[in-house]
């Protein structure tokens, strides 16, 4: 079995097909593993979760931003940005199936033969993947419940910045899904930065890229 990873589709629907060809991909046999950011600033964003919910099993995701970003405009939660690209997704008649779907789908998969772990952003350097899993599952169940559209309302925003085991309520489940779906940088105290959007090596002084920490090279996962 074959597993191909393909990261932010956006929307592209022509080109993820493309992509998925030339990969060679058997759905009954092969997994294909999708890293988030299915939908938004392309054209065909219904296309594309329609397409990977058809793989059923064969496919492997995790949410990235863009795909909360369309499940809290979905729930009035956010205002629809005119840079977005998500009108045939709530327009669709199959519109309910494919939010539904949506958010049933984790912030992180990993696969302990294959010593692979997959988010859309990062992982704090203070968690160990068994760590970043179940905090994962807290935010899979805040979006599983039934208040996960209070969820997508208290979303939004910067803070806190610093992990802290004593994180309780909205503020934790805050500071999980940044770090999973929004993260790039950390200041010198392991305080998210999310305002930087530069490349690696551009970013200002006194910040680095949450990869390049020691615990993250460490844990021999990939």
């Amino acid at each position: 079995m074959a597993v191909y990873a393909i990261g932010d589709i956006q929307g592209c629907y022509k080109q993820l097909k493309k992509l998925v060809k030339r990969t060679g991909f058997k759905p009954g046999n092969d997994s294909l593993w999708l890293c988030g950011d299915l939908v938004n600033r392309g054209p065909q964003s219904a296309d594309v979760l329609r397409y990977i919910m058809d793989l059923g099993d064969a496919a492997q995701c995790v949410l990235g931003n863009h795909d909360l970003n369309l499940l809290a405009v979905a729930n009035d939660a956010r205002k629809m940005k005119q840079a977005d690209s998500l009108r045939d997704v709530l327009d669709a008649p199959d519109a309910p199936e494919m939010l539904e779907w949506l958010r049933k789908l984790p912030l992180l998969h990993s696969d302990k033969n294959l010593r692979v772990c997959m988010v859309h952003a990062g992982l704090h350097p203070d968690w160990t993947i068994k760590k970043a899993g179940k905090l994962a599952d807290e935010v899979k169940n805040a979006l599983r419940s039934k208040r996960y559209s209070e969820f997508l309302h208290r979303m939004y925003g910067n803070q806190p910045t610093h992990w802290d085991t004593s994180l309780r309520g909205w503020d934790r489940l805050r500071f999980i899904t940044n770090t999973m779906t929004r993260m790039r940088y950390l200041d010198k105290k392991q305080g998210l930065e999310l305002t930087l959007s530069c490349a690696p090596g551009r970013q200002p002084a006194g910040y680095q890229p949450w990869f390049t920490y020691p615990s993250r090279r460490k844990d021999k996962w990939r």
